[in-house]
């Protein structure tokens, strides 16, 4: 071999101890424990299973089913609560529910004239009396008539309504009175603590001069 013959001979086996050395890094990390399982959670590979051991089973997606609403219930709530008003509530809800979303009761509110647990029914008023209203006598609408028609007779006959305990349905059976009206009454009454004279309902909107002298014989405090 000559001398020309043997630099090149060393440079070719340093390259081929390169190459081998860089073969053997690439070899040794392509079987790195693990690697084969951080490549499956990028989507690409999954983790090797050794020979004669089973692969544990995969859990099935899990698919959650929302039913669908119960739907919606529309009820009036009235008389002595904080804000009186049509409400639309979830199926299935109960009076209690209802005088929540109309504010609460107020202080004289006679809650044991209802049953608070009861479900609404859609299209339904709630009534919430006064305490002292359900003793209270409802006036004869043959009486009323007679007072409205101005001949002078006093209706002696029939008993006045008191503004302070009538519920809504007495208020109503007034002649002249209607359920609008009726319930601006009961509003003004829990807003004001009570009427002290019958000429007060003067300051209700709707009643005119007219009416208050229609109902003046009608209704006492």
């Amino acid at each position: 071999m000559s001398e020309l013959d043997r630099p090149k001979l060393a440079l070719y086996l340093a390259l081929g101890v390169v190459v081998c050395f860089l073969g053997a890094r690439h070899l040794a990390a392509n079987l790195t424990p693990g690697a084969g399982a951080r490549a499956g959670a990028g989507g690409a590979t999954t983790a090797p299973v050794a020979a004669g051991e089973r692969q544990p089973p995969v859990a099935p997606a899990t698919v959650r089913v929302e039913r669908a609403g119960g739907g919606r219930v529309t009820v009036h709530v009235a008389g002595a609560v904080r804000r009186p008003g049509v409400y639309r509530l979830v199926a299935g809800a109960r009076v209690d529910d209802a005088l929540r979303h109309a504010g609460g009761a107020r202080p004289r509110a006679d809650l044991d004239a209802l049953n608070l647990a009861a479900k609404v029914e859609d299209g339904r008023q709630v009534l919430v009396p006064v305490r002292g209203a359900r003793a209270t006598a409802a006036s004869p609408p043959a009486g009323a008539a007679a007072a409205a028609s101005g001949s002078g007779s006093a209706a002696a006959a029939a008993q006045p309504v008191n503004l302070n305990t009538a519920t809504l349905e007495q208020l109503d059976a007034l002649d002249g009175i209607g359920p609008g009206i009726a319930q601006r009454i009961l509003d003004y009454r829990e807003q004001h603590g009570g009427f002290r004279r019958v000429e007060e309902l003067a300051e209700v909107p709707g009643i005119g001069p007219k009416r208050l002298a229609a109902l003046t014989p009608l209704v006492t405090v």
